[in-house]
């Protein structure tokens, strides 16, 4: 079978914040996992753990969702500024019944993103908060001049304004965010994005909450009522292998038939992305308003013995598998997906890292976002041809190099595929790439190396063509001047 790469045709842009990252006040996310306090013993700047930042900063994570998910319509701003002594204290009564005592509040979240190098996304309340509320928080960040709250920010010993980037009104308000009908929602959202103004000269994309995975009329409600208010729209899509909520599967040790699940469910982002986007271009031909995912990545149950409220599940080969997929579809729609954040950034549901004390591992998850971090804001290039079932591929174009990822999710069949160009020829190869060698392969404290990034050789050139062997159970990408 032989694979043509359109490099003759220009192709939509791939957003480089669909690389986006989640970090929620859920489980050891946040404590313990980026922030362990500046008097800690594990090695540290201004509270921000060392080997974590180091490892965000090495796959270029452009962007970071903060504080929530569900923590973001219980939380408020004020609670987390100011001495941290007399910050108060609130339970988490979405995640394990236990004590956030606001030490991470915003002005630690801006300092998270100035070590990462990355853009913010700042999810505001509207379940539990007031229009107040939320036009106070913006003026704090971003006010650049004179204002109580700007003021208010000085004092708290930040005379600049901070770059609010991206600004979420609401998350799942037709779940935990207050079980809200679209058309309330609709002009709930009408209303409180009015006080999401830009004070300073960046303006701020606003974000309306969209759909839970299929619910078409949610989105049909919110772009026929709000489209004209809103610079995004979110999806949250979960991959769950056995589709039982209440017994999700677990992260090893899972029968073959799980494996199977889990890449058919991955797959379904597809078919969810190519419908909402038909539902978003009656009202928004033009593709103005970006579809924004940001929650996505694979639900298992959590690890035997920790609190089933800290969501901690192991990440391995297959989770690779459901990443590298997922990007595919968002690269293939590219013209519509603008954002995408994975759940979550550390310790919870589908982690880059996992912590334990001072100790980091990067999981398979990472390696995917390091082997496809050629591909921010590069130029998609279409690839069509037959192929078997168990292969996806993607290509893009930056800066005259061309990328080529691709994913065998096959447990057993190495494939063979031959790729050619409709311009150019192939020269300067390089490729790398991670696998299994069982389902269920992962990194651990003891040891971190079983999945790791490595040379990939198994491609050879024929008659213009590039032949590449592709293990089972692996991401491969290469990369080639033309």
């Amino acid at each position: 079978m032989v694979l043509t790469l359109t490099t003759d045709k220009k192709g939509s842009k791939i957003s480089k914040y669909i690389y986006g990252q989640f970090a929620e006040h859920l489980g050891r996310c946040i404590y313990d996992g980026v922030y362990v306090g500046e008097n800690s013993d594990i090695p540290n700047v201004n509270g921000m753990r060392t080997d974590v930042i180091e490892a965000l900063k090495a796959v270029q994570v452009p962007l970071v969702r903060w504080p929530g998910g569900c923590f973001a319509d219980e939380y408020h701003w004020k609670d987390g500024v100011g001495p941290k002594e007399a910050r108060k204290k609130m339970i988490n009564t979405h995640w394990g019944g236990v004590t956030e005592d606001n030490s991470f509040g915003t002005h630690e979240f801006f300092e998270m993103l100035r070590q990462i190098g990355a853009d913010a996304y700042v999810n505001g309340n509207v379940g539990s908060g007031t229009v107040e509320e939320m036009q106070e928080w913006v003026d704090y960040m971003t006010m650049p001049g004179e204002s109580p709250m700007a003021n208010f920010r000085r004092e708290n010993g930040h005379d600049e304004p901070f770059k609010v980037a991206f600004f979420g009104v609401g998350n799942e308000n037709w779940g935990c965010g207050g079980n809200m009908r679209p058309e309330y929602y609709a002009d709930l959202y009408r209303r409180y994005q009015t006080y999401v103004r830009q004070y300073g000269e960046e303006k701020i994309y606003k974000i309306a909450c969209g759909p839970s995975v299929d619910d078409y009329n949610w989105m049909e409600v919110l772009m026929a009522n709000a489209a004209r208010y809103m610079d995004g729209i979110s999806l949250h899509h979960y991959t769950i292998p056995t589709g039982n909520w209440q017994d999700k599967g677990n992260a090893t040790g899972f029968p073959e038939s799980e494996w199977v699940s889990t890449m058919e469910r991955a797959q379904y982002m597809d078919e969810l992305i190519t419908k909402h986007s038909h539902i978003m271009d009656k009202y928004d031909p033009e593709k103005r308003v970006g579809l924004i995912v940001d929650e996505w990545g694979i639900w298992v149950n959590v690890e035997p013995g920790t609190n089933p409220g800290f969501l901690f599940q192991q990440n391995t080969i297959r989770d690779a598998m459901v990443a590298a997929i997922t990007f595919n579809i968002f690269h293939k729609h590219a013209d519509r997906v603008y954002m995408a954040n994975i759940a979550q950034m550390i310790n919870v549901l589908q982690a880059m890292i996992l912590t334990e004390g001072d100790k980091m591992v990067v999981t398979p998850t990472y390696h995917v976002f390091d082997l496809y971090k050629n591909h921010q804001d590069a130029e998609s290039i279409e690839i069509y041809g037959e192929h078997s079932d168990s292969i996806t591929c993607t290509a893009s174009k930056k800066a005259g190099l061309t990328t080529l990822s691709i994913c065998n999710f096959s447990t057993d069949q190495k494939e063979e595929l031959e790729f050619k160009l409709t311009e150019g020829q192939f020269s300067s190869l390089e490729g790398q790439y991670i696998a299994g060698e069982k389902m269920d392969s992962h990194n651990s404290f003891d040891e971190p190396d079983v999945i790791k990034i490595k040379e990939f050789t198994s491609y050879k050139e024929v008659d213009g063509k590039l032949v590449v062997s592709v293990p089972a159970m692996s991401v491969v990408t290469m990369t080639f001047k033309n």
